[in-house]
């Protein structure tokens, strides 16, 4: 009798600290995902406080459409239509260029590689992703805009061209690495099916596989946007840093470069600063729109 009450006791002490500590870990993991909503709010606000105050003076419609940029002339304009063509053009031939052979070789990686010829891979890849954005930049500077301007026979190397092509290779590591993650995750059973019924294994993978792992891949083509567009330094080494309309084989530059190129220099209270913070508020809304839509036609695709 005393034996069961005991046990009886402890069984109620072990149930009542495990709520506790269950409780304590929900707390602690809400706390966490507060903490990261309030750091894109804060962001968000701060952005927009700082950066409204150059688009009432200059105007939207000048600031966004204007061609001509020269925050340092005697009489300054503030156009940024350059910045944001040159943006959307680099973003996208990355995109084409780095998507496809991303999405290919995780299809390799995940579905057709052996386990020795995987590590190896997943080895370079790993090794790529962890490279500095500078060695990136110093490695087309040197190699990359010289190679352009002897094979295309153009006036200077660093270009739209260039970029996209440093573009291309710094969003594989993300594309490759996600997109493998969501391939593996397809239930085996899916894939055994679909042989069963008589498909080859290439029309498993590509009808089968991958539409089941559609929204990691989508995932990893979102990330590999957000590299794209966010990038600065390897950018600004090898495209001129020049503010020109954009052109496959001139010198541009790209929305970060232009904060990054001019921050330093930039007075305190100036308008040339308060229009650097405009130009990162229209950054942080075209990075917003592209996720929103993504996920927009993501979430279509999942209900029809």
């Amino acid at each position: 009798m005393h034996r069961r009450f005991i046990r009886d006791l402890l069984e109620r002490i072990r149930n009542r600290n495990s709520k506790i500590y269950e409780t304590i870990i929900h707390g602690i993991f809400l706390l966490l995902g507060f903490i990261s909503v309030g750091c894109v709010l804060l962001i968000t606000v701060y952005l927009i406080i700082s950066g409204m105050p150059a688009i009432r003076e200059i105007g939207l419609f000048q600031f966004l459409f204007g061609k001509e940029w020269a925050s340092t002339a005697a009489e300054p304009k503030y156009g940024i239509l350059p910045f944001i063509l040159t943006s959307v053009y680099g973003t996208a031939g990355a995109i084409l260029i780095g998507v496809p052979i991303g999405f290919f070789s995780a299809v390799y990686l995940s579905k057709i590689a052996g386990k020795r010829v995987r590590s190896v891979i997943e080895a370079a890849v790993n090794l790529l992703a962890g490279i500095p954005s500078v060695v990136y930049g110093l490695v087309g500077m040197r190699v990359l805009v010289p190679a352009i301007r002897e094979i295309f026979n153009v006036p200077d190397g660093a270009s739209l061209f260039a970029a996209i092509i440093v573009l291309a290779i710094m969003i594989l590591p993300n594309i490759i690495k996600v997109s493998v993650t969501a391939l593996d995750a397809v239930p085996k059973e899916y894939e055994d099916a679909s042989l069963a019924l008589g498909a080859t294994p290439t029309e498993t993978f590509f009808k089968v596989s991958v539409p089941a792992a559609k929204s990691g891949i989508a995932a990893a083509v979102v990330l590999g946007v957000g590299r794209a567009i966010g990038e600065a330094m390897a950018v600004m080494m090898v495209a001129g840093n020049v503010a020109n309309m954009p052109s496959l084989f001139e010198s541009v530059r790209f929305l970060t470069t232009a904060v990054a190129s001019e921050m330093a220099y930039s007075s305190p209270g100036s308008l040339q600063r308060d229009a650097l913070f405009s130009i990162a508020l229209i950054l942080f809304l075209f990075i917003m729109m592209i996720n929103a839509a993504l996920n927009f036609f993501l979430k279509r695709d999942r209900v029809n």
